[in-house]
């Protein structure tokens, strides 16, 4: 079996994400260029050692592209090729910098979403409103949205891990909008003999039918079928990240907000905003799906009240 098939079996087995796939190959195609083509069996950890100083070096490449790079080839030698004495001790590490997050004030929130409709502006009211990365609210699946609890699900976050987080009032009426849209592409696929829907892990093998059940569609469902690029089935898949992130940039800039902002943004400012108004940093952690509370800690040095929480001097 060549390396490439070896390495998909691999990855699929370990039921990573095909985003994940796609960057570790990303990697190991590097990895061998830069080799001289050659196979990565007869070279180690002294190789990788080269190649890593390679990026930082030559290429000054961030410290989490450094760690990315090093995560494909830790996954391709000891899961790949079974090399588990791999040791590439020699190599440095750079000193990962700490940087704050960019947060909006709630003003500055309110006027960027001012500048939104349709798809764009019910995607950010979930990632503002309920913490949500754009990944996960694009993900959802009309079964994951509790109307009557006031609830969402998110499945398969980061680090494969669940949570449920609140809904967001100001954004049921729109919700509902795009699921009964959903609802009329589903019955057009279903009467045009479409019935596959992309289903992670062993999930579809246990719900055969899934594809057929309104449950189960993405609620920004695309407006195109498209190929899954992992069974080759015809189906229809959520809309493209990209359409939202231009549409979210475009309205910052509308607003006249002069700050180096994106969809995580809002994420970022879903948390510092409910530390503001009192919430207990462990109610954050859990809506934020944070393992560690050390990392949601981050939003207590961005809260609104001057450096540090200090009054300065010169406004007593």
């Amino acid at each position: 079996m060549r390396l490439q098939q070896r390495f998909r079996l691999a990855m699929r087995e370990g039921n990573y994400s095909l985003e994940t796939e796609r960057s570790y190959w990303g990697w190991i195609r590097h990895y061998i260029r830069f080799h001289r083509m050659r196979h990565p069996d007869t070279m180690g950890g002294n190789e990788i050692s080269q190649f890593l100083s390679y990026l930082v070096v030559k290429r000054h490449v961030a410290v989490n592209t450094q760690q990315q790079a090093l995560s494909a080839l830790v996954f391709l030698y000891r899961k790949v090729l079974n090399r588990e004495e791999l040791d590439i001790n020699e190599w440095k590490p750079a000193r990962r910098r700490k940087h704050l997050p960019v947060v909006f004030s709630r003003d500055e929130a309110s006027r960027a979403i001012s500048h939104m409709s349709g798809r764009p502006l019910a995607v950010t009211l979930l990632m503002y409103g309920a913490g949500l990365r754009l990944k996960e609210a694009l993900s959802l699946r009309i079964k994951d949205v509790d109307f009557g609890r006031n609830e969402i699900t998110v499945r398969q976050g980061k680090g494969d891990k669940e949570r449920i987080t609140l809904l967001p009032q100001k954004a049921i009426s729109i919700l509902k909008t795009y699921i009964e849209h959903s609802r009329v592409l589903h019955e057009k696929s279903l009467a045009e003999g479409v019935e596959f829907v992309h289903l992670p892990n062993a999930l579809a093998r246990k719900y055969p039918n899934a594809g057929k059940e309104l449950a189960w569609q993405y609620i920004f469902a695309s407006d195109q079928l498209s190929k899954d690029p992992i069974t080759g089935n015809t189906g229809r898949h959520h809309i493209h990240p990209r359409s939202i992130q231009k549409a979210v940039k475009q309205a910052i800039i509308k607003a006249g907000i002069n700050k180096h902002a994106s969809c995580h943004t809002f994420r970022h400012s879903f948390a510092t905003h409910l530390l503001e108004s009192g919430y207990d940093i462990r109610t954050v952690q859990e809506l934020l799906g944070h393992v560690n509370v050390n990392t949601t800690m981050i939003y207590t040095h961005v809260l609104n009240r001057g450096g540090k929480g200090v009054l300065s001097p010169v406004d007593d």
